[in-house]
């Protein structure tokens, strides 16, 4: 495998963000456009002398619509982003149900990550637990008021002092090569895409099994009126998906080399590569935290659990997993 220093791993990773930034602002503007400009071309529909169907896309009035909802759509996205950026580590704690602790209230965990933090000179991160049997661990924040390692129960427990502490490696060198932060950027976009996603989903299954009722007793307009609404969330769900594909194509662009060179950074801190692989092996036994039901939170775990929540976009997020397989990571480990 190609060697890559800390300082190129941090370079590409900020480039990687920057990118990030910019990519998914224009996948979720070039939607909007072809969602206001398949709504114009339905609208401008006719027939000729034949009886055959026309179709006519205006594109002078689509940008003008777009440029109409731009400042809505840019305001939005910000706004959202902004929240999301800021507060992503309360969050991510309230997603799986972290509580930090103190020195005092567990002094074995706090002083693992002192040492290490004091061993790669390092700020001292937050440290969290989840109270969880599973086994699992993970890394968050954007800078150092906001960098937090955050542990299940179960792992504290199972792991010996050598394996805590080259999970704990692993997921310091994540902050170290600044990984969170490209990590928890594509966790805001990508969840804005999925949550305009679920809405219109939830609106359709509404209007069918709540509306379809209702507009039995109208008139013919009513019923016109009824179909152009599906017809206008259909289209935009086809576009949130498209959007949603895109976005986690981007996402996916993020090479899978960041956990290979956690695995690294891991057992060069810990000085033990095979206390590490021996960490992966028992977590991989039994990956925690199946009640956070959030694969975009989940891509940040040292392993990925086993049993996430099964449906559509739970299934996308898995087949464009950044995760490469446990049993791989094991072998390189074994073979430093």
């Amino acid at each position: 495998m190609e060697y890559v220093g800390m300082l190129t791993q941090i370079r590409r990773n900020n480039t990687k963000s920057f990118l990030l930034l910019v990519m998914f602002p224009v996948i979720i503007l070039v939607m909007v456009w072809v969602f206001i400009a398949i709504i114009n071309w339905l609208a401008g529909s006719g027939y000729d002398q034949y009886g055959n169907t026309l179709h006519d896309l205006d594109i002078s009035a689509v940008n003008a619509t777009f440029v109409n909802v731009l400042p809505w759509v840019v305001g939005g996205v910000a706004l959202w982003f902004i929240i999301a950026y800021y507060f992503n580590v309360q969050m991510i704690n309230g997603a799986v149900n972290a509580h930090p602790i103190t020195r005092k209230e567990n002094p074995r965990i706090y002083n693992i990550v002192e040492n290490l933090c004091i061993a790669c000179n390092m700020p001292m991160p937050k440290v969290c637990v989840v109270d969880d049997p599973q086994l699992n661990a993970f890394a968050s924040g954007i800078n150092d008021k906001t960098y937090t390692v955050t542990l299940t129960q179960g792992i504290i427990d199972l792991l010996n002092d050598e394996e805590l502490a080259g999970v704990i490696g692993h997921e310091l060198t994540h902050i170290r090569n600044r990984d969170t932060r490209l990590l928890i950027t594509s966790i805001v976009f990508v969840g804005i895409v999925s949550t305009v996603m679920s809405i219109v989903l939830q609106i359709l299954y509404n209007h069918f099994w709540f509306g379809t009722a209702s507009n039995s007793d109208d008139d013919d307009n009513g019923n016109s009126s009824g179909i152009g609404f599906v017809v206008v969330l259909v289209i935009g769900l086809v576009c949130c998906f498209i959007a949603y594909i895109f976005t986690l194509l981007t996402r996916f662009a993020i090479s899978r080399k960041r956990e290979y060179m956690a695995d690294a950074g891991g057992a060069e801190l810990c000085g033990n590569p095979l206390a590490l692989a021996s960490a992966l092996r028992k977590i991989s036994a039994n990956p925690g935290l199946d009640n956070v039901k959030r694969p975009d939170v989940a891509q940040l775990f040292i392993c990925q659990p086993d049993e996430m929540q099964h449906g559509l976009l739970n299934f996308m997020d898995s087949l464009f997993s950044t995760h490469p397989p446990t049993e791989k990571r094991i072998a390189i480990l074994q073979q430093f």
